[in-house]
């Protein structure tokens, strides 16, 4: 899941805030994932931790930290254990999906195999629960404890929902809150625990990374059926892998007689071929798919915004609230 540059100023103006955070995560990051005895660990996690990822995700972690006052350095460790556990699942996913590419590059399961892919990202989430011990919160340890269950959750119910016509709405937000939204919270949440803020507070960043990051996949997802391999996906990945995710819900919902009968054949039974996809895309156009899938994902973006109202004011607060215009900004 990428990050168009082009309209990317809150991002880079929110990194440029936190550089100096930044970069000790870096460090953090790149001292911990070497491995004394198995050289392969940091040549498959440096592919993927250095291929130009945002940081999205450890970046709300020192956002939040530093915007309810925080100055010690277990932000570090934590905004290091997020992205340990973002790209352990990364890992995982990509061996799930048999995908090919990850970040506009041969993912690590091409370039090596599954099996390193799959033990490697174990090697992270192992990694990932010592950095949080090291916090000495126990609080911590069980936000991102049951994060990392959730994502775990969210996969396993995607991978059942796959195919399957009958799955509705409500059962796609719950699949999107477990394998994106729920470390997105995680994420913000943690940066509020660390540095001691008010209840209130804690559960406003909560609900932020939460509404963020349904806003984000949300997005993801229709940029499937209208993106560019720039941002790191093929048009029409998601389709090929038969995923029921919003345009494809609402234009099942929608169809009868023939139209039914297509979704039928390419989602239900995967007999897909040549043009497949572009009847796919022209039945969202009939039935305003996209544009309902847009109108979704940019009143997630709204929760966001909205959430923060209790947290401290000041420039992080705002480019928060710009970020959450940003996500979604790409599918405009």
């Amino acid at each position: 899941m990428g990050l168009d540059t082009a309209i990317a100023k809150p991002h880079d103006e929110l990194r440029s805030l936190l550089a100096g955070d930044l970069d000790a995560v870096n460090h953090l990051i790149r001292e911990r994932m070497a491995s004394e005895h198995a050289p392969r660990i940091p040549e498959v996690t440096a592919h993927l931790v250095e291929a130009g990822g945002k940081r999205v995700r450890p970046m709300l972690t020192l956002a939040a930290a530093r915007m309810c006052g925080y100055d010690g350095a277990h932000h570090v460790k934590l905004a290091a254990t997020v992205e340990f556990i973002h790209t352990a699942t990364l890992l995982h996913d990509d061996v799930v999906d048999e995908s090919g590419q990850r970040r506009g590059r041969p993912s690590a399961n091409l370039l090596w195999d599954n099996k390193s892919s799959v033990l490697v990202g174990d090697y992270l989430f192992a990694r990932s629960f010592q950095l949080m011990i090291e916090t000495g919160s126990m609080r911590v340890l069980d936000i991102l404890a049951n994060a990392s269950a959730t994502i775990a959750e969210g996969e396993v119910l995607q991978l059942t929902a796959a195919q399957d016509l009958a799955t509705d709405e409500a059962t796609y937000i719950q699949i999107v809150r477990g394998k994106t939204a729920a470390l997105f919270a995680a994420a913000t949440e943690v940066g509020g625990v660390i540095a001691g803020a008010p209840e209130d507070q804690v559960a406003a960043l909560h609900a932020y990374g939460d509404a963020l990051g349904i806003a984000f996949q949300i997005a993801d997802d229709l940029l499937d059926y209208g993106g560019t391999a720039a941002i790191g996906k093929n048009i029409g990945d998601d389709f090929r892998e038969r995923k029921m995710t919003l345009p494809v819900i609402h234009a099942v919902a929608a169809a009868e007689g023939e139209e039914a009968a297509f979704w039928n054949r390419v989602i239900a039974r995967g007999r897909q071929q040549e043009g497949d996809l572009e009847q796919a895309i022209e039945l969202f156009r009939r039935h305003g798919s996209l544009d309902a899938t847009r109108d979704k994902a940019l009143g997630w973006a709204k929760k966001a915004k909205d959430a923060l109202a209790p947290l401290p004011e000041g420039r992080i607060r705002e480019l928060m609230r710009d970020l959450a215009d940003y996500v979604v900004e790409r599918i405009n």
